[in-house]
């Protein structure tokens, strides 16, 4: 089997999930965090909601170079500014995913602050570590403030107490 099969598969699913839990976000809530070392919840929803540009990054560049990446997060104004992003970001990982092949997926991907290598790893290595165990990791941190703000938290792979 193809590799970009197997992580396009991967990706919908996640891509169904994610969406499901960006729809429960409550933007009226923005700036409340469960600590003081803690992200904000709009910024980590967005975050969240922006991830999966990572596939497309990947896939698109050599490296990614954190001394010359200017990375912002904006809160969202609305549920809608969530999901628009999800949706639009989800679209263009796939497209690129399809039009990879398993010699591209093994091609070298470097993350680097300046000179100090950070991972220097297959590409098809780092989509898994970088982008959607990452994804799986915030989104896990935006169930439970979900749960700390007491809105009914959507199953990711079964139901949960809520349902």
């Amino acid at each position: 089997m193809l590799l970009n099969q197997l992580l396009l598969g991967e990706l919908k699913q996640e891509a169904a999930a994610t969406r499901k839990m960006l729809e429960r976000v409550p933007v009226d809530k923005n700036e409340w965090t469960p600590h003081a070392k803690s992200t904000p919840l709009g910024k980590l929803a967005m975050h969240v909601a922006e991830i999966t540009s990572w596939v497309t990054m990947i896939m698109m560049t050599d490296e990614l170079d954190f001394k010359k990446f200017d990375y912002k997060l904006l809160p969202p104004t609305t549920v809608d500014d969530l999901l628009n992003k999800h949706d639009e970001l989800v679209a263009q990982a796939v497209a690129v995913l399809e039009g990879n092949t398993n010699d591209d997926f093994e091609k070298k991907w470097v993350m680097r602050s300046g000179d100090h290598i950070i991972y220097s790893l297959p590409k098809h290595v780092a989509l898994r570590r970088f982008a959607f165990s990452h994804l799986f990791h915030h989104r896990g941190q935006l169930s439970v403030y979900l749960r700390l703000l007491d809105v009914p938290v959507p199953g990711m792979y079964g139901p949960t107490a809520d349902e």
